[in-house]
């Protein structure tokens, strides 16, 4: 933010309009020996030697924008962020919002939010989206709230598939621990994945089945069936997206999915060490009455013009504990702005040439890959993240290619034990072929090695 100073003649206006002669007499209530407690701190610096220290702090991190070539994702990709969205995000007016307390009244602010909420709407090809929730996990435990409370907690039972995300499945757990639903599914196997086993775990108690699509390992299945055959027992199904995947494959509404969650990342926002991002969730319109988070609304004012308005929900209503719907009280504004930044700035064509881009690069590298001596590549249907069997542990495969200026894939050895020789691949439309080649020369190293 902007630094303003004020002058001395301004700063003794402000202590006489308040009725005190210093700044010292501010602090007369608290007592002398707690005023200014002795901190040990070293020398002043100047800003210069302070921003070469900092400066040389930053410069021990790993960063993709430099040398650092990545195949990292499960979860956070690096994908291009155009220009526009940083250069947005910083007017003040963005930057400085927090949950509007008069909300009618900051009308730029909730049309920012109602066309982030148009546009996720469109991509899931769901009725209607909240503005919004901390990260894709909080999202997809927020759609366990939703179901449970759609059921009137008659139904404590939750499936979850074994190939949603580990961490997602962690915050699930976090969340229903202390509610009494029972969460099932985890020990279903990841490999040779079988919807009847997943499906044969759905009960009469079951409120709410999740999947992933494409699945934690980046295979891409068609849930149509599946879903019909859930719905025939009654419980509803969560379907966890990645977006960019939603402009190349059949949306999840298209599927019959009652809700579709996901994390925003991938629309515009950093991969920042890790977060923050934004969650999106959208749902049908029948279930709005009981989805977390905030909603706007279009409608007219009392001249007939078009306004903004929060919608089916007030601020106190996240504040009353157990009967409330969630304990997220504020959206992630500034976030999913740069998510509608990038849908708009992108358009239609623009986001399924990414999502095309991100396609092919991955099969070529993993028809590449998968032609070295030791190596084996999945051939199931994927998107831009495929499992790579390693002839050694994927740490050690991970260490030797970091020594080369690669990041690489995701250890899968690290929440499937069976799989400490599988890396989680990721290719984007930031991957030229020449990193591509790079990447299976020095992998065909190890195998030598």
């Amino acid at each position: 933010m902007t630094y303003i100073p004020i002058s001395p003649h301004e700063r003794d206006d402000m202590l006489k309009t308040v009725g005190v002669k210093s700044l010292d007499d501010l602090f007369d209530a608290v007592p002398a020996k707690h005023r200014f407690p002795k901190l040990n701190l070293p020398p002043a610096w100047t800003e210069m030697e302070a921003l070469e220290e900092l400066s040389n702090i930053a410069n021990a991190n790993e960063n993709v924008r430099g040398e650092l070539i990545s195949f990292l994702g499960a979860g956070m990709y690096h994908h291009y962020i155009p220009s526009v969205i940083d250069h947005m995000l910083r007017r003040g007016e963005f930057y400085t919002a927090y949950t509007p307390y008069q909300p009618e009244i900051s009308q730029g602010t909730l049309q920012a939010i109602f066309e982030y909420q148009s546009l996720m709407a469109a991509l899931t090809g769901m009725d209607v989206s909240n503005a919004s929730h901390y990260d894709g996990a909080t999202a997809t435990a927020e759609a366990v709230n939703l179901a449970y409370a759609q059921f009137r907690g008659k139904r404590k039972q939750v499936v979850v598939s074994p190939t949603v995300h580990p961490q997602y499945r962690a915050v699930i757990h976090t969340y229903t621990q202390a509610m009494g639903i029972g969460v099932e599914g985890g020990e279903l196997p990841i490999t040779n994945y079988d919807f009847n086993s997943l499906q044969s775990l759905v009960s009469e108690d079951t409120c709410l089945v999740i999947v992933q699509y494409p699945d934690f390992f980046g295979r891409v299945y068609d849930y149509k069936k599946f879903i019909d055959d859930v719905h025939a027992k009654g419980a509803l199904v969560c379907v966890v997206a990645n977006p960019t995947a939603l402009a190349l494959f059949k949306t999840p509404g298209e599927m019959g999915a009652d809700i579709v969650v996901g994390d925003g990342q991938p629309l515009g926002i950093p991969m920042w060490f890790g977060g923050p991002s934004v969650g999106f969730f959208t749902t049908r319109k029948q279930y709005v009455h009981k989805m977390a988070g905030r909603l706007v609304g279009e409608t007219v004012d009392n001249k007939g013009q078009r306004a903004y308005v929060l919608t089916l929900t007030a601020r106190e209503q996240h504040i009353k504990r157990e009967r409330a719907t969630s304990n997220i009280c504020t959206n992630q504004g500034l976030l999913a702005l740069a998510s509608a930044i990038y849908l708009s700035v992108l358009g239609k064509n623009g986001l399924q040439q990414v999502a095309n881009l991100c396609y092919q690069k991955a099969h070529y590298a993993a028809s590449e890959l998968s032609k070295l001596n030791g190596y084996k590549v999945s051939a199931e249907l994927f998107f831009h993240e495929f499992v790579l069997e390693c002839p050694q542990p994927a740490s050690e495969v991970n260490a030797h290619l970091l020594e080369h200026g690669i990041l690489g894939g995701y250890d899968l050895g690290q929440d499937y034990p069976s799989h400490k020789n599988h890396l989680l691949v990721a290719v984007t439309e930031m991957n030229s072929k020449e990193e591509i080649d790079t990447l299976v020369e020095v992998l065909s190293e190890v195998n030598h090695g």
